[in-house]
């Protein structure tokens, strides 16, 4: 657990260190790194959230109080918390690749519990796989200037890339030799095992280690955080008898599936635009990017597939209310065609829409800026065309539409297709515009469409419904007071809570209100609490119970019922009328009581009950003036 983490680093990471960490560490910039975030009003940000697929944005960051939470899926924690879920990071790896970041020098102590330790703390897997190909990325850069490099330098030259964009996108070169690598990387202390999990070396046959890449040019793969994670290679010489592009293999740090070239740098582009173009090499997004298409990425030595679908969905904010514009350049040769019929097999997984951009030449954008210029290149994006429309014309030109057979059989293809248009309003006029270049009846392809419409699995005609965790009932006046009540003593403590420490538990109904109340008296309660992550962790660990914690963290970004910064007025009022909830129906049920009372057999019983109905008839009185008439 999230809670024991922070309890086994406590004896090694100096708490002073980690608090640091957390005060200094802006939650907003390190999500926005892998998730685009938009306003969500209150100061809050919302986004799509990267643990869980969705079409509506759930996921809440709260910077003011450095925190975030999952409606849809109920993660939620603070920035170390992020990096721990997000890049299957250990508390340790976290806490250290944040402290880098905002320039903290993080002190170590003894663990009594273990061996001595080192001078210089071990860092974490990913960290040292990462400094490695830093250091690779250094090394293979230095030798693209070397003699030996003169055909990696000529192959840039002859595909439009001059020095300058070498530099810009840290193109390198693998040296014809074995080990060179290797040695260089063994004398800045990194181990055997280290090179060959990083996929920089890989044993020899004699056992010795040598270099994975030789004799090719070489584009660093990094991340959506910049980190370099892995190397594509390409051929250079004919006696070479390796593939033309060589990559790293998958390691736990580079997953194929998961990775775009060019991401890094078209990001915030993607972004700011809502479109992605989707190309199919590195010198592709080279070319888009100097010829002013900034929004392009490319695959890494696989097909596009659903991991890089949810990967582009974050970037773009591709939800309900900003549908975004995916463009795919595939080549026009055939394989081109089945990439692009693949892709509008995951088209349901886009809330936005998607295009394709074929060039009337079927080059890709390398040999279409090196042909024509940086403007053929613009206007190949520029000139796009729905991808079902492509789709459509694709199947029917596979059948003599002269025939019968031919118009039928057409028509049986192309229906499913037009049954997969996500906006249901164009699927009319698809089914005429069929119709139309089929030279057939509308019915009939209206009715084979429908069908095709039936047979589709449960859910893709509709976005699902959003699932999460058990959360408490809102609908009632006193849920909603105690909801507030709650929101205050997590979201500002100093402010509230001397008044919110004053009221009883008691005056809590729902039973996850009650547990939550609960743990924030065992934290110490909400008078002894500072605003921040590091108190709702607090509340979070003492919560016993699961659906208790997990409304804490949705409370924690949940913004309070009011318009500007909560005052103690506000706090004084919200607590009154937490009571005055709890006073009234007290009062309910001690008239029902009295009621029931036989004032002249039980006469001592009748008076004492009364005397107390009036005492909180008062109370009540009081509470509501408190409350300034806002019941």
């Amino acid at each position: 657990m999230y809670a024991e983490g922070v309890a086994e680093m406590a004896g090694r990471i100096r708490d002073e260190d980690i608090a640091l960490v957390r005060e200094r560490t802006s939650i907003a910039e390190v999500i926005s790194d892998t998730v685009t975030l938009k306003s969500a009003g209150g100061g809050n940000l919302k986004g799509l959230c990267p643990f869980h697929d969705e079409k509506s944005p759930s996921f809440n960051v709260s910077p003011a109080r450095n925190v975030w939470y999952c409606f849809g899926c109920g993660a939620g924690g603070d920035a170390i918390k992020f990096l721990m879920d997000a890049e299957h990071l250990s508390f340790v790896e976290s806490v250290e690749r944040l402290a880098a970041r905002a320039g903290i020098q993080l002190r170590y102590v003894e663990d009594d519990r273990s061996a001595p330790r080192r001078d210089r703390p071990q860092q974490g897997q990913r960290q040292r796989l990462v400094a490695a190909h830093a250091v690779a990325v250094e090394f293979y850069g230095a030798q693209l200037s070397t003699a030996g490099a003169r055909p990696a330098r000529e192959f840039l030259a002859r595909r439009g890339f001059d020095r300058a964009a070498a530099e810009r996108y840290g193109c390198g070169f693998a040296p014809d030799a074995w080990d060179l690598l290797t040695k260089h990387l063994r004398q800045q202390g990194f181990t055997h095992d280290e090179l060959v999990t990083a996929g920089l070396s890989r044993p020899s046959r004699s056992g010795s280690l040598i270099d994975r890449f030789r004799r090719r040019l070489l584009w660093p793969i990094r991340d959506l955080t910049g980190d370099v994670i892995g190397f594509g290679a390409r051929k250079l010489f004919e006696d070479d008898d390796g593939p033309k592009y060589l990559n790293t293999p998958e390691t736990p740090i580079y997953k194929k599936s998961h990775v775009l070239y060019g991401i890094d740098q078209a990001k915030r582009e993607i972004a700011k635009q809502g479109k992605v173009v989707v190309v199919e090499g590195y010198t592709d997004v080279m070319a888009c990017h100097l010829a002013d298409v900034p929004t392009a990425v490319a695959t890494c030595g696989t097909s596009f597939g659903s991991d890089h679908i949810s990967v582009l969905r974050r970037v773009l904010f591709d939800s309900d209310e900003r549908a975004g514009e995916i463009i795919f350049t595939f080549d026009g040769d055939a394989a081109g065609q089945k990439a692009a019929l693949r892709a509008f097999e995951d088209d349901q997984r886009f809330v936005g829409r998607t295009f394709i951009a074929v060039s009337p030449d079927n080059m890709d954008p390398c040999e279409l800026r090196l042909a024509k210029g940086d403007l053929a290149v613009r206007d190949l994006v520029a000139r796009r065309e729905p991808l079902v429309d492509f789709a459509l014309r694709h199947v029917i030109n596979r059948y003599d539409l002269d025939t019968v057979d031919g118009r039928v059989e057409a028509m049986r293809r192309a229906a499913p297709l037009v049954a997969k248009i996500k906006d249901r309003e164009k699927r009319p006029e698809y089914v005429r515009k069929l119709a139309g270049d089929l030279g057939m009846e509308i019915e009939p392809v209206q009715r084979a469409v429908l069908a095709a419409a039936s047979g589709q699995p449960a859910g893709e005609a509709a976005a699902p419904a959003r699932s999460g965790p058990a959360a408490p009932t809102v609908d009632s006046p006193q849920s909603m007071v105690e909801r507030e009540a709650l929101k205050l003593a997590l979201q500002e403590p100093v402010l509230a809570g001397p008044m919110f420490d004053a009221v009883e538990a008691g005056e809590y109904r729902h039973p996850v209100h009650v547990a939550v109340r609960a743990a924030i008296a065992a934290a110490g309660g909400a008078a002894a609490a500072t605003s921040g992550a590091v108190w709702i962790e607090q509340v979070r660990d003492a919560c016993d119970d699961l659906a208790g914690q997990a409304l804490v963290g949705e409370l924690a970004v949940e913004p309070l019922r009011i318009d500007g910064e909560p005052d103690p007025r506000y706090v004084s009022v919200t607590m009154a009328r937490l009571q005055w909830g709890s006073v009234t129906g007290r009062i309910k049920d001690l008239k029902s009581k009295i009621q029931r009372i036989n004032p002249v057999s039980n006469k001592d019983e009748y008076f004492a009950l009364f005397g107390e109905l009036l005492s909180l008839e008062q109370h009540a009185r009081a509470l509501r003036e408190q409350a300034a008439g806002g019941l």
